[in-house]
């Protein structure tokens, strides 16, 4: 304080202020200034202000080329400081129709449920539910992120219908819970179906006007994946923590994992299980039966079924479970209801037909990469719904416009991607920040591509046979462990959809894909293909980190490729910490 001088001390604050390199004299207190004085900027500032283009950005928001998203990060979270400027319109769209319009039918769904206060005891019951449900604006956040216009109008509509549908599922499921209600059975305990996430909900159409069907893992697992990554961690560690090995599967160490920690509803008199994707799933099984200790009906999917005896034992398996039913819940068979609901699905199927049609041949499909798979898993795998009817009314309108009016809802597409094998689930967004970083499009997903079928009703046995079929056809049943000649149709598609790259996942513990990796290799070379490996643990985000994945895909596009990303802010961050 020897040689201190107010004069000194604001000069020093003034300069520091202004970013400038100061020498101080200790003994006159004065300053000798580097750089240009706090006038100067303000000066210069005026000098070069464009009000022109100020108003643009209000207006539109920045170029591509200039948004630098990733400034937007808080450190080791992936969250956002403040949330970016669209322009005007698309940020007041975001606002009222996207976060305030969810965030009030999120009320209002719980509110429609079967049992509304049901929903305060699930989430102080259950841990996925009380860290999923009030981060699910932050999951809308990352997987829309940067998208303008039409595109993030209708990505936004696919969001909120697996939103709905998911309320639908947990609210039913709370209703009935024995758990939440003393250990008694009530009237939804006694109506509801629970099965496997990877049970098609298609099975139980006979029966959907009278019991209600439930997915006991999509939600825990599956859907509070891609909400919080961090949810599931624990399943997996519970469930090795009782002598299983880390090399299986990590989706069936997770869903076998929620009945070692007790962590699922008890919402249903039956279970009906299933062996897809792969036999570790029959463990699973093994797992829930020996948990639940009730009537359980397991039906399996055949690795190859192409040979027609193959196609004759999956009908039988679809028959005896439909009797395991009627014995079970104490209702008959009604083909009629089948009929009905399998008639109503087909539209879902020929409006996806027509989606697809666009995104194959034109540059105006409005829908990215995640929303579009995310949305198509997730309602083919649960059947018939009228939240699918309404959402595809919403898009239709959408994609009509942008091929109408020919808008490009991905201008700054460099290369068209098609995504196969099995995606990460703790990174489903990174299809988002591929096209924002480097101009990837994920055009089409593999997963996007199973159930492609529609379902004959004009006799039992018509419908039969398409519905063995179509749950053949499940989520990575033909495509990832059916044979090669199914997991090469990779190459059709690819010429169907007019692409360009390939982002080959590689699930590490899928000993199914492992097995074959030489061969797409082979086959990349042979045909002068560029794919890019992806390596992750599904749902596992600690074996392969989203940065980690970033880096490969940055490393490829700089070296290979040789391009310059578009928002170099992007290419790397740590997102560590993020849900």
């Amino acid at each position: 304080m020897k040689n201190f001088t107010v004069k000194g001390f604001l000069n020093q604050f003034i300069s520091v202020q202004a970013g400038k390199k100061v020498v101080d004299d200790a003994k006159t207190g004065e300053i000798r200034d580097k750089r240009v004085s706090i006038q100067e900027r303000i000066g210069n500032g005026i000098k070069n202000f464009d009000l022109k283009k100020t108003i643009d950005v209000f207006l539109n928001g920045r170029p591509h080329e200039e948004r630098r998203l990733g400034d937007l990060y808080i450190g080791n979270t992936g969250l956002y400081k403040h949330r970016e400027w669209r322009g005007f319109k698309d940020t007041m769209y975001y606002f009222n129709m996207i976060w305030l319009y969810n965030y009030g039918h999120m009320v209002m769904d719980i509110f429609k449920g079967d049992e509304p206060l049901a929903f305060f005891k699930g989430v102080w019951r259950y841990r996925w539910m009380g860290q999923t449900y009030l981060s699910v604006m932050h999951w809308f956040d990352r997987g829309l992120e940067g998208l303008r216009g039409e595109a993030l109008k209708a990505s936004a509509w696919h969001y909120r219908a697996m939103v709905s549908e998911t309320i639908r599922q947990f609210m039913r499921m709370f209703a009935a819970d024995k758990k939440l209600h003393l250990g008694m059975e009530n009237e939804y305990w006694k109506k509801t179906i629970a099965h496997d996430e990877t049970v098609s909900g298609n099975i139980f159409y006979p029966w959907r006007d009278v019991l209600d069907d439930v997915p006991l893992q999509m939600i825990p697992y599956f859907v509070s994946c891609h909400v919080n990554n961090k949810t599931v961690l624990n399943y997996i560690d519970a469930m090795q923590s009782i002598g299983l090995p880390a090399d299986p599967c990590p989706m069936c160490q997770a869903e076998s994992g929620l009945f070692v920690e007790d962590d699922y509803p008890d919402y249903s008199p039956v279970m009906v299980t299933s062996n897809e994707a792969c036999d570790g799933s029959v463990a699973t099984s093994i797992i829930t039966d020996w948990f639940l200790d009730r009537p359980l009906f397991a039906m399996p999917q055949p690795m190859r079924f192409d040979d027609p005896l193959v196609q004759k034992h999956c009908q039988e398996e679809i028959e005896e479970c439909w009797k395991f039913i009627e014995k079970e819940m104490g209702v008959p068979f009604d083909f009629e209801q089948y009929k009905k609901y399998a008639e109503s699905f087909n539209k879902l199927t020929e409006f996806e037909h027509e989606k697809w049609d666009v995104a194959a041949n034109t540059p105006y499909y409005p829908i990215n990469g995640v929303a579009q798979a995310l949305y198509r898993i997730y309602y083919s795998q649960d059947g018939d719904r009228e939240i699918w009817h309404e959402t595809d009314a919403h898009v239709k309108k959408i994609l009509d416009k942008c091929v109408k009016n020919k808008i490009e809802t991905f201008p700054k597409t460099r290369h068209r991607a098609i995504a196969w094998s099995c995606a990460p689930l703790y990174y489903s967004n990174w299809c988002t920040w591929a096209y924002n970083c480097w101009g990837i499009n994920t055009i089409i997903n593999m997963d996007s591509l199973m159930f492609d079928q529609m379902l004959r009703t004009d006799t039992y046995e018509h419908a039969l046979e398409d519905l063995a079929t179509f749950n053949e056809l499940a989520p990575m049943r033909s495509m990832a462990v059916g044979g090669h000649e199914h997991i090469f149709q990779l190459w059709d598609y690819m010429e169907r959809f007019n692409c360009d790259m390939v982002i080959m996942y590689d699930q590490l513990q899928c000993k199914g894909m492992q097995g074959i990796k030489g061969m797409f290799e082979d086959e990349f070379r042979k045909r002068n293909i560029h794919a890019i490996w992806v390596p992750h643990a599904l749902p596992d985000k600690r074996t392969v980190s989203r940065r980690e994945i970033r880096s490969i895909i940055n490393d490829y596009m700089t070296t290979v490729m040789q391009e310059e990303p578009l928002d170099p802010t992007l290419l790397d961050f740590d997102d560590s910490e993020s849900w």
